[in-house]
């Protein structure tokens, strides 16, 4: 049932031909040649983009120890915070 013969390719060849008419096929045709070109552009200029990212990820890297072990060194102190259900259990103040 998927499967696509000679005979349903010419049939949809000719529905097209007639629906566009021969003067528009070759423009359509170049200008989907143009579409995909400048689609496979952009792609190629992303997975550029992505390997100059990837390169710049193993410099920062190789950095990154050096910077944490001076934070390391450092201790935090954690910091209370007060949520509303600290607030219920308080005394109210009556004036």
């Amino acid at each position: 049932m998927g499967n696509i013969g000679t005979w349903q390719l010419v049939i949809v060849a000719a529905v097209v031909l007639l629906l566009f008419g021969a003067k528009r096929l070759p423009e359509a045709a170049r200008g989907l040649g143009r579409s995909l070109k400048i689609f496979k552009a952009e792609t190629k200029g992303l997975i550029d983009d992505d390997s100059k990212k990837d390169d710049d990820s193993v410099v920062t890297e190789d950095s990154a120890p050096a910077a944490s072990s001076e934070s390391n060194s450092r201790a935090v102190e954690p910091t209370k915070v007060e949520t509303p259900s600290d607030r219920v259990n308080e005394p109210t103040r009556e004036s």
